[in-house]
């Protein structure tokens, strides 16, 4: 057998572990990666900067349920990898990071780009690896795939240095690694089980809270039936929307607050209290906490509960859905307690209702969600960033289909829309994709809309343009706020999409049908009022 070097048995590696799109920027040492990629039919997406590309793959990861894998080269071009990292790290999604990196022989002589990447990326990675001998490539690349997807998922990081994906083996000596075919998932105590669906039928007034475990289980069918069985309201995570539809009967989105505050019992599947619960503090403090995570560490962390079941999401969905057949529990869907949360739901809907159908220029940014939201498949793909128009766009906007909703997350990181739209129209080219974003934000990796361009991916950006960072606010000083009226419809057509500004409200819909059949990378450029303010909250010393 022929000698192969390191850089062919990752690609190798890559391509058994199913890896069927790697995002990346070109530069030493991993230029053999990519190409060795490519000869085995991995679609190899380059970028116009690191950032994006990883970005792209978390999307891609979110939609898919895969890892998303990225590459780039030494020094900076990996480091510009590690905004992307942390957010997907924070977000508990799984993804393999290719750090170029010089070669070890020359550690600790001032080589060029040196810097240790692994001690940078460790922090914000479930692993880190630095092999060390190309012939365990297909062994530690493989592991850093399982790592990264059993548990609770996560980033893994591996430097790869020039020494030894450009080093030679025989094939023979790198065998392909040990490998799971099948993996059961962590069931929850059973006893566990009993005492939580004990406590669902003491309640009166139950919600269901699910997020990220549940997504990463695919157990969106079990979520579902338990609802369906036990007339729970449910809400999620930000970047879970879709797990259950949002028109289904027992969602009531625009009174969550309401929700959390008056519950009495409050499941928690798959979910951290995080800042975005507050820590917990947003459920009233008298009332019972049921909380199902596969990660032990989290079952009690800032909230005490009064059942913790360590388990799969899925599994554990499972078992509560045949405790509930088992006991008979009469379902709650026509409670008092459903009644009250669909008639707030109702109020707060019709309270924003004259500013969704507002005529005023510029335009109220609810007028622009609820017209995109009127035009947009039901199974499109909705990625949201920005600040004022996170808030509105998630106010206003439903999801129906899981994984089809992303935003900045945990993180509240700026700059992901139009990367998340690339990795999610290549996850799922037939599906309507659609980047609604601020014009802040777009501006951070406005770049590679070339690369949707380049790489023929049609997805709309919708920008809501009110012309600097946050709202305008009489009274209140905001340094480097002012942006100014940026003509990103001229920078997609600059760069060979379709692009449009939009001005006055009844200009808006046709602008959007019109960047939908253009079947271009699009920019719809609106004006929105600069005075028009989300309603917000301060966490320590950030906006949420």
């Amino acid at each position: 057998m022929a000698k192969v070097d390191g850089s062919y048995l990752v690609a190798r590696t890559l391509k058994e572990e199913g890896v069927d799109h790697l995002f990346f920027l070109m530069g030493g040492p991993n230029y053999e990666i990519v190409n060795n990629s490519e000869d085995m039919g991995i679609k190899t997406i380059d970028f116009r900067h690191e950032q994006a590309a990883a970005m792209a793959a978390h999307a891609y990861a979110r939609v898919t349920g895969k890892p998303g894998v990225t590459t780039a080269a030494s020094g900076p071009g990996t480091l510009n990898l590690l905004t992307g990292q942390y957010n997907a790290f924070v977000d508990c999604a799984p993804m393999i990071t290719l750090g170029g990196a010089g070669p070890i022989s020359d550690f600790g002589r001032d080589g060029f780009q040196e810097i240790d990447q692994v001690a940078i990326f460790e922090p914000v990675s479930k692993a880190v690896m630095r092999p060390t001998d190309p012939a365990r490539y297909p062994e530690q690349v493989s592991t850093a795939f399982r790592i990264a997807t059993t548990g609770r998922p996560g980033p893994v990081y591996i430097d790869c240095n020039e020494d030894v994906l450009y080093g030679k083996v025989e094939e023979a000596d790198a065998p392909p690694p040990a490998r799971a075919k099948q993996r059961a998932r962590p069931s929850g105590d059973p006893d566990m089980v009993r005492e939580a669906v004990r406590l669902l039928r003491e309640s009166t007034r139950p919600v269901l809270f699910a997020g990220g475990g549940v997504w990463w289980s695919q157990a969106w069918e079990e979520m579902r039936e338990f609802v369906d069985r036990t007339g729970i309201p449910f809400y999620t995570t930000p970047m879970s929307r879709g797990l259950v539809p949002e028109d289904h009967p027992l969602s009531f989105p625009a009174a969550r607050s309401t929700a959390l505050a008056e519950a009495d019992l409050v499941i928690v599947v798959g979910t951290r209290f995080n800042w975005m619960m507050t820590f917990g503090r947003r459920i009233d403090q008298r009332a019972r906490i049921v909380q199902v995570d596969i990660h032990e560490a989290e079952i009690g962390h800032n909230r005490s509960v009064d059942v913790g079941i360590v388990g799969d999401a899925g599994a554990v969905l499972n078992q509560l859905n045949s405790e509930v057949s088992r006991a008979r529990f009469k379902t709650r869907a026509a409670s008092e307690w459903v009644t009250h949360l669909r008639d707030s739901d109702i109020e707060r809907r019709q309270r924003v209702a004259p500013l969704e159908n507002s005529d005023q220029v510029p335009i109220h940014p609810l007028r622009l969600c609820k017209e995109l939201r009127e035009v947009m498949d039901r199974d499109a793909i909705l990625a949201v960033d920005g600040n004022e128009i996170l808030h509105y766009g998630r106010q206003s906007i439903p999801t129906y289909e899981p994984g089809h909703r992303l935003n900045s997350g945990p993180t509240g990181c700026m700059g992901v829309g139009l990367p998340y739209a690339i990795g999610a129209k290549l996850a799922k080219p037939d599906k309507q994709v659609v980047a609604l974003h601020g014009d802040g934000s777009l501006g951070m990796n406005i770049q590679d809309f070339d690369t949707a361009v380049r790489h023929n991916l049609p997805i709309v950006v919708v920008v809501s343009n009110n012309e600097g960072w946050t709202a305008r606010v009489e009274g209140i000083r905001k340094p480097g706020r002012e942006l100014g009226l940026t003509r990103f419809d001229e920078v997609a057509k600059a760069f060979g999409g379709h692009g449009e500004l939009v001005e006055k409200p009844r200009e808006i819909r046709p602008a959007l049908e019109r960047a939908f059949a253009s079947g271009k990378p699009s920019i719809v450029n609106v004006r929105t009022d600069p005075t028009a303010r989300a309603i917000s909250r301060f966490v320590g010393s950030k906006m949420e």
